[in-house]
């Protein structure tokens, strides 16, 4: 009995205070970045300014006046969303015909669109790069909305494939008997009756194509730059810049941290049930 009482009271006190041990080790970097971000240069490296420093405002206004922060993020917002929208219009009929009409290679092609996440990403970088600069698309949102969605695309399709297995195949075949054409299945049986894992797997994408950084950083240098780049670029031959960095990096982490905030039941539902189903 005298165990059980504390293996009971363990549970009722030693859980929530290890979660929350847990949940502040991983926000602690984010904290140490905000805070940060409101030092100057010299104060962010400065061992006795860890916590009581006098704040200022002026790596923000830096920011804005003299890096150009708005043109990076509305390139981040265009790339993150144009790429989002077309994966999902390649992923879901992919999707569909996988889940509803499988042949004896479905399972392959779907090993193989996973095998291709395993592939370093520096081992197609020069290709790539030469590829782009010949065709002449370097540094344009179209080779990035393109980039992005090719290397999201494999996870979605298996996202919205295992949600699609979940529904029933015979109301897919009821609509058939009533003449919808593909097209119509697709768009008046299948997207409302699966909303709720398209919805999940279209916020998990953008949020991935939202925090891709490799492939933006190396494939554009004006013209479609993220916020990405912006961040890569606080980089010099002297160092980097601690104050700086932070607050590019704050301005860029902010709008996806609220954004998952709002939309984390979707979040849980997607990692749990699209992803492990």
């Amino acid at each position: 009995m005298a165990i059980v009482a504390q293996t009971s009271k363990f549970g009722s006190y030693g859980r929530p205070v290890l979660a929350w041990g847990v949940a502040l080790m991983f926000f602690f970097p984010i904290f140490w970045m905000v805070l940060t971000s409101f030092k100057t240069d010299a104060d962010a490296v400065k061992p006795e300014f860890l916590i009581w420093f006098t704040p200022t405002l002026d790596n923000y206004l830096n920011m804005t006046e003299n890096y150009d922060y708005w043109r990076f993020a509305k390139n981040s917002v265009i790339s993150a969303v144009l790429a989002t929208g077309f994966t999902l219009f390649v992923g879901i009929p992919c999707a569909y015909a996988m889940a509803f009409n499988p042949s004896r290679a479905t399972k392959d092609v779907l090993m193989w669109m996973l095998s291709t996440k395993m592939l370093p990403a520096a081992a197609v970088l020069y290709p790539m790069t030469f590829l782009a600069k010949g065709l002449g698309l370097f540094d344009t949102h179209f080779l990035i909305i393109l980039v992005l969605s090719l290397i999201n695309l494999p996870i979605v399709v298996w996202m919205l494939f295992t949600y699609f297995k979940e529904i029933p195949k015979d109301i897919i075949e009821a609509g058939k008997m009533d003449g919808v054409n593909t097209w119509g299945e697709i768009k008046e049986i299948l997207i409302p009756l699966a909303w709720g894992g398209i919805a999940s797997t279209g916020l998990l994408c953008f949020i991935f194509c939202w925090n891709e950084a490799y492939w933006t950083v190396r494939l554009t240098t004006t013209e479609a730059a993220t916020l990405s780049k912006l961040i890569e670029g606080n980089r010099a031959p002297e160092g980097l810049f601690f104050g700086r960095l932070s607050a590019v990096s704050t301005a860029a982490v902010g709008p996806i941290v609220v954004l998952g905030w709002f939309c984390q039941k979707q979040l849980v539902q997607g990692l749990t049930f699209g992803a492990v189903k």
